[in-house]
């Protein structure tokens, strides 16, 4: 089968390997589309970083480059392990890409299994890749979608990012958030705010973005930071106040700081983002107005609400696939744009059966 495999910074190749085979417990899955995400970018610019050096197998995954990529997968159930009975070929399903040290708990009573030693993530540190025509997933980390469009929830898993980050900010309806950037997770980390009752503003140079935001309606202030003071305009639409919970999701620190002025004392700021260098923060702002910082990686237990958010029509995601590209253009078309080009797409999804030439996006 057709596969996109890292093997260093800058190197990713489109290569024919073995299909995976199918285990007890498993799932095999034909996937229909695979979104290009931010930690994708990540790893080909300044990576690898959660990818396992080639010669450096991953401790659980014993895997390490080249690997095939992709996290944000949905697909159709192909085939089912022994064992697995509450699935059945045909399915609709999205993959919460986990790679767990065998034993940790991960039901829903426990809330850390994300953090649990040399954690990592399917497309990232070995088990198959959702840019890939077909993957095996152990049946714990597949998720049933009903009847939400594949291409929509190749978006869940974003989805669920921007859920958990929700959860870490203690945010409640009624508040008052900002939003640093409306890449991918900002506009996704803006529509669950706006699903879950809160008033949301969003900074973001790119006029284009800008504009999304608007014409999706998941923020109700779109805010310039070439053309005004995001943390004076914040508290204009706050009575003075400030913002009660701000989200970084660019990794730049111009725009974690504008979110230590924007927010109130006592306030809250949540790194979404994944940094590729070290940041600078301005800590006397931070003891100044007691705001908290919190960091959020991923998800926990998340998928299922991600996923009745689509379902009960509270979050629409289809206004954000801006393109559909087959796997050989995944440089050309997906990564090149995305890099260079970024203003110009939100997210873009690959076909890991379509050989190459864009199709219209669902948009």
């Amino acid at each position: 089968m057709k596969s996109a495999r890292y093997y260093d910074r800058g190197d990713i190749r489109i290569e024919d390997i073995p299909e995976p085979p199918l285990q007890p417990g498993t799932v095999s899955i034909d996937v229909a589309y695979c979104g290009i995400c931010g930690t994708d970018l990540h790893e080909y610019l300044d990576g690898p970083i959660f990818i396992p050096r080639a010669g450096h197998p991953h401790p659980v995954s014993g895997e390490a480059a080249p690997i095939t990529i992709g996290h944000e997968m949905s697909g159709v159930v192909s085939a089912v392990g022994a064992g697995v009975d509450d699935l059945s070929p045909g399915d609709r399903v999205v993959v919460e890409p986990y790679i767990l040290r065998p034993g940790v708990d991960t039901s829903a009573q426990n809330n850390a299994y994300h953090l649990s030693p040399d954690m990592n993530f399917i497309g990232l540190a070995g088990r198959g890749g959702g840019l890939a025509e077909k993957i095996v997933v152990e049946r714990r980390w597949v998720h049933p979608i009903g009847d939400i469009p594949l291409d929509q929830a190749a978006l869940i898993e974003p989805l669920a990012v921007a859920y958990h980050a929700f959860e870490r900010s203690g945010a409640k309806a009624g508040d008052v958030a900002l939003v640093g950037g409306a890449g991918p997770i900002g506009l996704l980390t803006a529509a669950v705010l706006t699903a879950e009752g809160l008033r949301v503003a969003i900074t973001e140079l790119s006029p284009l973005r800008r504009q999304k935001a608007l014409d999706t309606g998941v923020a109700q202030h779109v805010i310039d930071p070439s053309q005004q003071d995001v943390a004076a305009e914040v508290r204009r639409i706050t009575d003075g106040r400030g913002a009660d919970v701000a989200f970084e999701a660019t990794s730049v620190d111009v725009v974690l700081d504008t979110l230590l002025d924007a927010v109130r004392p006592q306030g809250v700021v949540v790194n979404i983002s994944i940094w590729g260098h070290p940041a600078t923060v301005d800590m006397q702002k931070l003891v100044l107005k007691e705001i908290d910082l919190r960091g959020t990686i991923a998800y926990v237990n998340s998928h299922p609400a991600a996923i009745a958010l689509v379902r009960d029509g509270r979050v629409d995601l289809a206004p954000f696939i801006t393109d559909v590209i087959g796997l050989d253009d995944l440089i050309d078309k997906g990564f090149d744009t995305l890099i260079h080009r970024n203003e110009t797409a939100v997210k873009i999804l690959v076909d890991p059966r379509k050989a190459s030439a864009a199709r219209p996006a669902t948009a």
